[in-house]
Parts: structure tokens; C-alpha cells; sequence
């Protein structure tokens, strides 16, 4: 008896899961009852550092996509997470779909439907409101949100993380014991590591009850829509019930029977959905216009990545206030998928991990956007839905069902995206509930998996904290605290990439820890070294 309750005492490293819970409650109860003051204060707080610093958000982007394809193609590309004789743990495609469920979640459901909207009716470079300049603009936009910048933010600390992981086999997977290498072990043993990875787990939990709660209206309004019904917080309590059960049960079963299997499946029902709406939509329009928008992308691709307008003037147009927010709010998940890709990329080389991330989720991303996104710019210019008018009057998220429901067989197009909008939100939530149980977990992580009581454990804080603040109102200010917490995370993750570099110099990892055929051809064209 006294054993077992030692080892529940033992789930969770309370010194720094207990101070990131109480800093959480701490920031979400003010947050919650003044939602306006607090909104208004933030908000003024984030537009200070976005005038100050948009340039910043910008270079960082690009800085960390030179840096993944230097890691990639560089010597430090062959270096081998794990034993080099040993497979990696999945097959290219289910690892693939891991990190594109990852990745993306229920977001890109929302983006790829109407981001176009956004930018059309607050269009950049001079382009006419509602033109097809605009629309065009917005099109290629909404693929430029999801593309290399951002899965090169995402996945730039996974080096140092999966290094010291499978490499060095330390039984902690944290940001601290990546950076021991830098500021040594007194430093992370002590109050800086424990200060690092509070922050950790401070921008995830936030970030998780955040993207709960903003992704329960991608189900909601379509659900209510299908069922002809009001929206309510009862629906969304609802239907965040049903969430909870199922990225709970994924997570509790773990990576291998829970993840693994629903992001395959997730992949399955993605493409016969596209395929779907090609058959009975306008599929002929839409191949036209993804050709257009892909080229125009390519065509403005620095245009978009480096845009601050600062010879502009009049109004801010969408892409320059978005674009910043976008890449703050994604440096705050940053670590959580670099941690997630380290844990799963056993066998994987690091040119293998970062290159599958740079380029199946965009690839992925792309493809929805130009099927989701022409659907609707097909529906607005033939007048069957008043998209840019529902975007610029209601709620942006009415537009979606509107358009769906345009479509033949509107009911079933509408359950069968509500039915893949749950399932990429779950395999968001589960791989963050699977991470943070990692994270805070004391079980030896090179080894096992995390506790599924812990996972169980962490899955009812988030639920819970984004359940209060969907019920008060709460969410606006917290999801502008998500975007606030990426400027501490960002300066943590050009620390990994330094000490990843380090560790990989200091081992000679490049050497010593490749598949025999580097080593080889190492030998063959370096002369004889030792690899001892």
C-alpha cells in the first residue's frame, strides 16, 4: 500500500508542474472576470510589441527555416536519433500523418475556408476590396499560413530534444537538460531549469485550453447549422464533452494503438473529403484556381514573408496584423511539437524529421486550402453564398456552413466535416496531453511512454480551464497571453538550435552516430579516422 501511494507521489514533478497550474489560475481568473479590461490592456500590450518588433516575427521565421535546411543538408543532416542499426519506429507515411495531424489540427479547416474572406475585404498592396486581385491575394495567403516558415518554427528545437532523447538517453525530456550542454549542470539542476521549463509548460497549457475552446465553433456552427438549431453553450459543452472523450481515450492508449491509428485514419478520410468535394462541387474550377493561386503564391512568396508596409499608409490591411499574431501565437507551440517530433522520430535522421515537417504538412496544408478555398471563391463569384458579406457582418465562422450547405447532399458534406474537424482537433489535443504527461512525467522517457493517469490527469485541467473561460467569456485575453508567451519561447528555442549544434560537435555525432553507409562514405572520402 504505502509503495503504491509512493509511486503516485512520484507521477508528476510537482516543482514545476504545481508553480505552471498556479500561474495558469493565477493569469485566467483576472482574465476571466474583467474580459474586457483585461482584453483592452493586452491587446494594448501586444500592439506595442508588434510595432515595435513586427520586423522581428518576420526575420525569425525566416532565420529558423535557413537553419532547418543548414541542419538538413549540412553533416548534422546524417546524424541518426537512436541506435543507427535500428529502424525507424513508423513507416514514412504514418510518420508523416503523425506530424501532419500535429501540425495543422482543426485550424487549417478554418483557414482554408476562409482566410481568403479576411484578406478580401481588408486586401494589402493597394488591391480593391472584393477584387479579384483581393481574392487572389487571400487565397495565396491562406497557403502561406500554413507553410515552410511556420513548420520550420515548429520544429526547430526537435534536434537538441530527439538528441537527447535517443542519443544520450537522459530520462528527462525537457528544454533544460537540452540547454545542460550551454549553461551546464548547476544551472539546470537548479531555479533557471526549473524557470525554463515552467515557461514550457505555462505556454502549452494556455495554448491547449485555447485552441479548444476556439476550435469547438469550427463544430458548432456547422452542427447547428445540420441539427437546425441555436447556438448555444450548451452545444458546447456538448460537443466539448465528446472531445475530451475521445483526444482522452487516444492519449491513454498512447502513441502506438491511439495516435498513430487515428492520424492514418484522419489521412484517409482528409483525401476521400477533398475528393468528395471535387465530385460534386466545382472540381474543374477548383484545379484551375489552385493552379492560379500556387503560381501567385510562388510569384509573391517574399512579398508575403517579408511585408511590414512601412512606406504604406491608410489602414493596416489583414495580412500585416495577422501574419505577426500568427507567427507569436505559433512560437508558443513551438516547443510542444518539436518535444512531440522528438519523442516519435526514433531512427530518423535529423534531415529525415526536418524535412518531412517542412514538407508534408505544407504540402497537406495546400492542397485543403486550394479545395476548402476554392469552393467558397466559387460559390461567391456565381452569388450562391455572400461570403465576404457574412465575413464582414457576422461571425467569419457562419460563412463555412453557408457554404457547405450550398453543395449538393449539403447534410452529409456537413457530417462528414464536422466528423474530420473533430478527429484533427483530437490529434492536436491527445499528441499535447501525450507531451505534457512526457514533459512532467519523472518516468525515464528514453524508456517508456508517459503515465496514462497523468495523461488522464492533464486532459481534465485543459478541458477545465477551457471550459470556465469559454462560459465567462474569457478566451480573447488568454488566446492574446498565447501570443505574448511566444516572445520567452522564441529566445528558448535559438537556444536549442546552439546547443543541438554543440552536442552534435562535441560528440562528433556526425561520425559516430550515422547508418553504416555514412560511415563509409565518410571513410572513403574524408581518409581513415577512428570512430571511437
Amino acid at each position: 500500500m504505502s509503495k503504491d501511494k509512493s509511486s503516485r507521489k512520484g507521477l508528476i514533478d510537482y516543482k514545476i508542474f504545481l508553480p505552471a497550474i498556479i500561474i495558469i489560475i493565477g493569469i485566467s481568473i483576472p482574465l476571466s472576470l474583467y474580459e474586457d479590461e483585461s482584453l483592452s490592456l493586452l491587446n494594448s500590450i501586444f500592439n506595442t510589441v508588434v510595432d515595435s518588433f513586427s520586423w522581428g516575427y518576420l526575420w525569425y521565421g525566416i532565420i529558423l527555416l535557413v537553419a532547418g535546411l543548414y541542419f538538413s543538408f549540412s553533416k548534422y543532416g546524417k546524424v541518426v536519433l537512436g541506435d543507427p542499426m535500428e529502424k525507424p519506429r513508423f513507416t514514412l507515411f504514418e510518420y508523416a500523418s503523425i506530424l501532419v495531424a500535429m501540425g495543422l489540427g482543426s485550424t487549417i479547416m478554418r483557414t482554408a475556408m476562409i482566410e481568403w474572406g479576411n484578406v478580401a475585404v481588408s486586401p494589402p498592396f493597394g488591391a480593391e476590396v472584393g477584387s479579384d486581385a483581393a481574392i487572389l491575394w487571400g487565397s495565396a495567403y491562406s497557403m502561406f499560413l500554413w507553410s515552410f516558415q511556420v513548420f520550420a518554427v515548429f520544429v526547430m528545437a526537435a534536434p537538441a530534444m530527439g538528441y537527447i532523447l535517443h542519443v544520450k538517453k537522459r530520462p528527462m525530456m525537457r528544454i533544460s537538460e537540452a540547454c545542460r550542454v550551454l549553461f551546464g549542470d548547476r544551472f539546470t539542476d537548479g531555479i533557471g531549469g526549473i524557470v525554463l521549463d515552467v515557461l514550457f509548460l505555462i505556454s502549452i497549457l494556455s495554448g491547449a485550453a485555447v485552441t479548444l475552446g476556439l476550435g469547438a465553433p469550427i463544430v458548432t456552427y456547422n452542427l447547428a447549422e445540420l441539427l437546425n438549431i441555436e447556438l448555444s453553450f450548451g452545444l458546447t459543452l456538448i460537443v466539448t464533452v465528446v472531445w475530451v472523450l475521445l483526444f482522452s481515450i487516444s492519449a491513454y492508449l498512447g502513441i502506438e494503438k491511439g495516435i498513430k491509428r487515428l492520424s492514418t485514419l484522419n489521412m484517409y478520410l482528409a483525401g476521400a473529403f477533398a475528393l468528395f468535394i471535387m465530385v460534386i462541387g466545382p472540381g474543374v474550377f477548383i484545379l484551375n484556381y489552385f493552379t492560379d493561386t500556387v503560381g501567385f503564391l510562388i510569384s509573391n512568396y517574399a512579398d508575403i514573408s517579408f511585408h511590414t508596409n512601412a512606406l504604406g499608409s491608410g489602414e493596416t490591411s489583414h495580412i500585416e496584423s495577422n501574419t505577426i499574431f500568427w507567427f507569436a501565437y505559433n512560437a508558443t507551440w513551438a516547443m510542444l511539437h518539436s518535444v512531440f517530433a522528438a519523442k516519435i522520430s526514433r531512427g530518423r535522421t535529423i534531415k529525415e524529421m526536418i524535412l518531412t515537417y517542412l514538407l508534408a504538412p505544407t504540402m497537406i496544408s495546400w492542397i485543403a486550402s486550394g479545395v476548402l478555398g476554392g469552393l467558397g471563391v466559387y460559390k461567391y463569384l456565381n452569388g450562391e453564398v455572400a461570403v465576404l458579406d457574412i465575413i464582414s457582418n457576422q461571425d467569419p465562422l457562419a460563412a463555412i456552413p453557408a457554404i457547405l450547405s450550398s453543395l449538393p447532399l449539403g447534410n452529409i458534406v456537413l457530417i462528414v466535416f464536422i466528423i474530420i474537424a473533430m478527429i484533427f482537433l483530437t490529434t492536436t489535443l491527445d499528441s499535447t496531453t501525450y507531451t505534457i504527461a512526457s514533459y512532467a512525467g519523472t518516468e525515464n522517457m528514453s524508456k517508456a511512454e508517459p503515465s496514462r493517469n497523468l495523461r488522464i490527469i492533464i486532459a481534465a485541467i485543459i478541458t477545465i480551464v477551457a471550459l470556465i473561460l469559454m462560459r465567462i467569456g474569457g478566451l480573447a485575453p488568454l488566446e492574446v497571453v498565447s501570443g505574448l508567451m511566444g516572445l520567452p519561447i522564441i529566445f528558448i528555442q535559438f537556444l536549442t538550435i546552439y546547443a543541438a549544434k554543440k552536442m552534435m560537435d562535441k560528440d562528433r555525432a556526425w561520425i559516430t552516430n550515422v547508418r553504416e553507409e555514412d560511415k563509409k562514405y565518410y571513410n572513403k572520402n574524408k581518409g581513415k579516422r577512428s570512430f571511437d
